[in-house]
C-alpha cells in the first residue's frame, strides 16, 4: 500500500439526478495517487453513476470533478463552468481507464486489435509500437496466447482480463472498475481479481466498485460505503469493515458478510 499525499481524483459536491430520481446527492471523494479506493454499497446507492461522472459519461448537475488537477468535462471561467466540446472530453478520457461489468469489447476485432485501436486512433501511436505494448499487456494479464482470438472465443473471465489490458494500453492516470466481476460465473471471479490485485501492487491509482468484501479487505487503501447517493463513511478497510461507525454500514455488512 502506497503512502503518498497528492490527490489524483477530486470529487466535490457532486449531484446527479435522472428525472425526479436523485442518484448522487452531494458526493465528496478524494483519491490519492497510487492508492486503491474500493466503493461498496447496496444496489441503487449511486456507485456506478459516480464512476461514470468521473470520466464524464454522465454529466454532473452540480459540483465538479478533477483528475490530476484538470477539471473533467468543463472549463472554468470565473465562477462559471462551461462544458467542453466532445473532442476535448474524449481526449480527457484517454487518461481515465474504464473497465465495464459487461466487458464492452469490440466483437468484430481480435483481442490484439481491441488493444491497439484506441492508442492508434486517439493517441496517434505508431501501430507497431501499439502492438508491442498490446502483446506485453496481454502477457501481463496471462493471455499472451489469445492475441488472434475473437472475444466470442473467450470465457467471461478472459474477456474481462482483455478489457483490463485494453484500458491499460492508454497508460491512464487512473483506472475505474465498475463491478468487474458481477457478470462472471463464480469460478472465474478469482482470475480477474488476481489481475486487479497485481495492478494494485504496481502503484496504479484505482477506484473499484465491487461487492467482493474479501478483495476490499485485502487490496484497498480506502473503503468507501455509499447509500442513497451519499458517502456514509470511509476509511481504512479494518475500520469500515470491522468496526463501522454508522448503522447503515453495519446493516449492509451484516447482509453480505
Amino acid at each position: 500500500m502506497t503512502e503518498v499525499s497528492e490527490v489524483m481524483v477530486d470529487v466535490r459536491g457532486v449531484h446527479k439526478s435522472f428525472g425526479p430520481l436523485d442518484v448522487l446527492r452531494g458526493v465528496d471523494l478524494q483519491v490519492r495517487t497510487g492508492q486503491v479506493t474500493v466503493v461498496l454499497g447496496p444496489s441503487g446507492s449511486g456507485k456506478s453513476t459516480l464512476l461514470r461522472t468521473i470520466n464524464h459519461l454522465e454529466k454532473v448537475d452540480r459540483g465538479w470533478i478533477s483528475v490530476d488537477g484538470e477539471l473533467i468535462g468543463y472549463r472554468r471561467s470565473g465562477k462559471t463552468l462551461h462544458e467542453l466540446k466532445e473532442k476535448d472530453v474524449l481526449k480527457q478520457r484517454t487518461h481515465i481507464g474504464f473497465v465495464f461489468q459487461d466487458f464492452n469489447l469490440f466483437p468484430h476485432l481480435t483481442v490484439l486489435e481491441n488493444l491497439v485501436e484506441a492508442p492508434v486512433a486517439a493517441l496517434r501511436r505508431p501501430r507497431a509500437e501499439a502492438e508491442r505494448t498490446a502483446h506485453r499487456l496481454l502477457d501481463r494479464v496471462g493471455l499472451a496466447d489469445k492475441a488472434a482470438a475473437y472475444p466470442r472465443q473467450l470465457s467471461g473471465g478472459q474477456q474481462q482480463r482483455v478489457a483490463i489490458a485494453r484500458a491499460l494500453a492508454l497508460e491512464p492516470k487512473v483506472l475505474l472498475f465498475d463491478e468487474p466481476t458481477s457478470a462472471l460465473d463464480p469460478e472465474l471471479v478469482g482470475e480477474v481479481l488476481d489481475v486487479i490485485k497485481d495492478l494494485a501492487g504496481t502503484g496504479t491509482t484505482m477506484i473499484v466498485v465491487t461487492h467482493e468484501i474479501g478483495f476490499a479487505r485485502e487490496v484497498a487503501d480506502t473503503v468507501v460505503f455509499m447509500d442513497a447517493g451519499v458517502v456514509v463513511e470511509q476509511g481504512p478497510p479494518a475500520a469500515v469493515l470491522d468496526t463501522p461507525r454508522h448503522e447503515r454500514t453495519r446493516a449492509f455488512l451484516a447482509k453480505v458478510l
